[in-house]
């Protein structure tokens, strides 16, 4: 498995009526796959999320959208950014993605995290729970889910899972990878380095050599080389053969948000606004800011999202000629 260029779906909105929707998702994984992306990516949420819309706006349950992703591609990786763990019992989580790899012939990966929208919890009666115990379930989980993707029978009696001779058959391979997503120093990156084929780092590009080292710590931790745990950052791109049309946009998109003048912002409040995760601006503009904010710095991969734009025909498209390159030299 390696995943140096994926392309997430967050956004659903596209101004169609709900039977002309799912058209439109399979038409972007069809041109990521022809641009030469490695995997494609939908969220694993209920109501969309604050900083991209209105909870009301249409969120299509992932993994029924990844099984008809995968009748409709050929090549693409497929998964969830992230799987949130607290909606599924975790030996159904493996089910589930291990289905989803026999579906699609070899090309799912269990993209996986401890949960976060309560919102969500609440609306459709899941337990939420405090921090510590979401990243105490997660824990669980992998403990359960690992075993199951790798052909063994799972027994496992914790505090809050329970399993016994769990089986999981068919599949089509015993090295289904595991993501994890999110840029917990502590948490999140030492189940990564005990669980983990690739890490999806989730922060604003400025926190990155920070992210990093503590990605590093716990990887001596747990005796890992940091060359077996594959890393990539996840970005929102806006680009344009118009490079003023994305910043356009992209000011659009912020004022929407609260913030009125990108360029008033001091220089520690801009590395702390969503601009800091934001590429903007035409292909050769956007892969320089990656190069030089992302990669320079160590992460393997990108995974982006076209947030307002990515559903208009040869976006993706404009984006993988940009990146590609870049991660796949």
């Amino acid at each position: 498995m390696s995943i140096r260029l994926g392309y997430q779906m967050p956004n659903f909105s596209y101004g169609v009526p709900g039977r002309d929707l799912f058209p439109a998702v399979v038409a972007q994984a069809r041109e990521a796959e022809a641009a030469g992306f490695d995997a494609a990516f939908v969220m694993d949420h209920f109501y969309q999320l604050p900083l991209i819309g209105a909870p009301s706006e249409p969120m299509l349950e992932a993994y029924t959208a990844l099984s008809g992703l995968a009748a409709s591609t050929e090549r693409i990786q497929l998964s969830a950014l992230v799987t949130g763990n607290t909606y599924r019992n975790p030996a159904l989580t493996a089910k589930t993605v291990t289905t989803l790899d026999v579906v699609s012939r070899g090309r799912a990966v269990l993209g996986i995290g401890a949960g976060w929208f309560e919102l969500e919890h609440q609306a459709y009666g899941f337990e939420f729970g405090t921090f510590t115990e979401r990243f105490e379930r997660l824990e669980e989980a992998l403990e359960i889910i690992t075993p199951m993707l790798r052909g063994e029978h799972s027994t496992f009696d914790g505090k809050w899972y329970h399993t016994k001779d769990a089986m999981n058959e068919p599949r089509v391979r015993d090295d289904l990878p595991i993501m994890l997503g999110g840029g917990g120093e502590k948490k999140t990156f030492a189940l990564a380095a005990r669980f983990a084929d690739h890490l999806n780092i989730i922060c604003n590009a400025s926190e990155i050599p920070r992210k990093l080292k503590a990605l590093h710590a716990r990887l001596d931790e747990a005796g890992r080389d940091p060359k077996t745990l594959e890393t990539s950052f996840l970005a929102f791109v806006i680009v344009d053969e118009d490079g003023d049309r994305a910043r356009k946009i992209q000011a659009d998109l912020l004022a929407r948000q609260g913030i009125a003048d990108l360029s008033s912002l001091p220089a520690e409040a801009l590395r702390q606004s969503p601009a800091d995760r934001q590429f903007v601006g035409t292909p050769d503009e956007v892969a320089e800011q990656f190069q030089t904010r992302v990669l320079d710095h160590g992460i393997d991969g990108l995974i982006v999202n076209l947030v307002t734009g990515g559903h208009e025909p040869g976006t993706v498209e404009l984006a993988g000629r940009a990146l590609s390159p870049l991660v796949h030299a």
